[in-house]
């Protein structure tokens, strides 16, 4: 009885068959949509001003009023675009695909493994979080250039192949996976990377996939560490390359515009994709509880 009355006061309340006005609604429904405006209006106007020309760049109309393909034909054209795309990519996908797979591999053993200084090397991992990233660029440039992996690929991706973020995370969602489930695994003769693999992973797909959108935006708009280690054009990065349409006397905003509206869209599909998957899991886990 006590669980219906909770269904019913959770319904909307009708008065003769109209919906009754919730204050409460329309203030978080009011809150939410002024949220949205705000964070989609830069967007509108970066996109808005891809369309237009020099000449019209600033002024404040969202639709332009002579709309262009000028910029878009130039960028892909005439510019190193097309391969700063690629570049900026195929470093993502390649870095994501490893902090994946290493950082699980950690925070897996982390949790599960019972060993001598466990906790001294999680907390070694989590004080790195406290350095700045850019009291590391001198030890990284200094490491690149020892070893040879100046104007790489390598020397761009190598800092963020594996993060201490990345450990943390799966760690603490490991947490949540029963090890009596991982001893009847032991028991059926599976070894520890096939119970990693086909037992725990499967169990954290919410984290897997959340550290994948923020692993592969963060490298999809690195900009400080691939300016410093890449002096070779045809190994900048996007928002690298972006930034060489700005110059001492003139700054192409239309150009540095349009290309920042393509370099929007793989971001939005990454998180469009694997967001399904963050959702499946909040949802099978409320099932299971």
């Amino acid at each position: 009885m006590s669980g219906d009355a909770f269904v019913l006061e959770r319904r909307p309340a009708r008065s003769g068959g109209r919906w009754r006005f919730d204050p409460r609604l329309t203030l978080i429904w009011t809150v939410l949509l002024l949220g949205g405006v705000v964070m989609v209006t830069p967007i509108a106007f970066m996109v808005s001003a891809s369309f237009k020309y020099p000449h019209e760049i600033f002024d404040l109309r969202l639709i332009p009023l002579e709309p262009t393909l000028e910029n878009y034909t130039h960028i892909l054209s005439t510019s190193r675009f097309a391969t700063w795309f690629l570049n900026s990519l195929a470093i993502s996908t390649v870095t994501t695909i490893s902090v994946v797979f290493f950082d699980s591999l950690v925070g897996y053993a982390l949790c599960k493994f019972r060993f001598r200084g466990r906790m001294v090397v999680f907390v070694a991992i989590l004080s790195t979080l406290m350095i700045p990233t850019e009291m590391l660029v001198i030890p990284w440039y200094v490491m690149s250039r020892n070893f040879g992996w100046l104007n790489s690929y390598w020397g761009i991706m190598f800092p963020g192949m594996i993060t201490a973020f990345g450990a943390f995370l799966m760690k603490q969602f490991f947490e949540s996976v029963p090890d009596e489930l991982l001893d009847a695994a032991r028991i059926d003769g599976l070894n520890e990377f096939q119970i990693w693999w086909h037992v725990a992973m499967p169990l954290v797909t919410p984290a897997l996939s959340a550290l994948a959108i923020f692993t592969f935006l963060s490298n999809w708009t690195a900009f400080l560490w691939p300016l410093i280690v890449a002096n070779d054009r045809a190994l900048f990065t996007l928002p690298v390359g972006l930034a060489s349409f700005a110059g001492e006397v003139l700054t192409e905003w239309e150009l540095i515009m349009t290309g920042a509206s393509i370099a929007t869209v793989p971001a939005l599909l990454v998180f469009l994709v694997l967001q399904k998957y963050i959702v499946r899991g909040v949802v099978l886990s409320g099932l299971k509880g």
